[in-house]
């Protein structure tokens, strides 16, 4: 395969990239995965680009920015993603990367004010400048307990009831998503049965297992529709753009 290479920034050691991954094979995309917190070091930037990628994919992790002494990396992921967007990059966070890509730009990342936490299908809508980025009756997967506030210039695309701020965008180039579109069955079941992460389902706000899988079989075929779609069009427009 010898398309463009997507770099996939990952926060644990089973990360699965899942339908994203996918979804960019599909479509004639090369990746490659880097892993600051296996002590990958992340590329250097050369034109405003991560050195050998044309766009950068960021994932989600246990980690939380609010607690970032704990991670020293991410002091530097936040960095780089700050210069990566400057630069006009394609920058594509998703959870824990689109509150890094919040923090970059200067807005607040925190845990929710009640200390809820979102996890399991919910429902995200598209706000007015979201039309044509999500359609309505839109179910999206969580799995989180921090949130962030819009950024300065950035466009709000989607929200939900329980953290208002779902997605948004930074020109046409940066794009933030709260909730997990590379979500699949595989990846939810290795969640909800893990050690850290089956306990958190007895929380009151939490979706019990059950209810997850039950709602998988309904919602997972649109998100990995959307998902396509969305990669297909964000970096045909921002590849196109810098081919040009």
């Amino acid at each position: 395969m010898s398309g463009p290479l997507i770099l996939l920034v990952t926060h644990s050691e089973h990360a699965d990239p899942g339908a994203v991954g996918e979804a960019l094979k599909r479509q004639g995309h090369r990746t490659r995965i880097c892993c600051p917190m296996q002590g990958d070091r992340l590329p250097g930037l050369q034109g405003g680009r991560a050195d050998g990628a044309s766009a950068v994919v960021v994932f989600g992790g246990p980690q939380c920015v609010s607690e970032i002494e704990q991670y020293p990396y991410l002091r530097d992921e936040i960095a780089w993603i700050g210069a990566l967007v400057k630069a006009g990059a394609p920058v594509l966070g998703i959870c824990l990367g689109a509150q890094l890509i919040a923090s970059a730009l200067g807005a607040r990342v925190g845990p929710h004010p009640a200390g809820l936490r979102e996890i399991g299908y919910h429902p995200v809508e598209p706000t007015g400048a979201g039309r044509g980025f999500l359609d309505n009756g839109f179910h999206a997967y969580h799995w989180h307990r921090e949130g962030f506030e819009l950024p300065e210039g950035a466009e709000l695309l989607a929200t939900g009831c329980m953290f208002p701020n779902q997605a948004f965008r930074l020109g046409q180039t940066t794009y933030a998503l709260q909730f997990h579109p590379e979500m699949t069955r595989t990846i939810m079941e290795r969640w909800i049965t893990s050690e850290k992460g089956a306990p958190q389902l007895d929380r009151p706000e939490a979706q019990r297992a059950e209810a997850q899988r039950v709602a998988a079989a309904t919602h997972l075929p649109r998100v990995h529709a959307w998902v396509d779609g969305f990669l297909r069009q964000w970096l045909g427009a921002c590849l196109g753009r810098s081919a040009a």
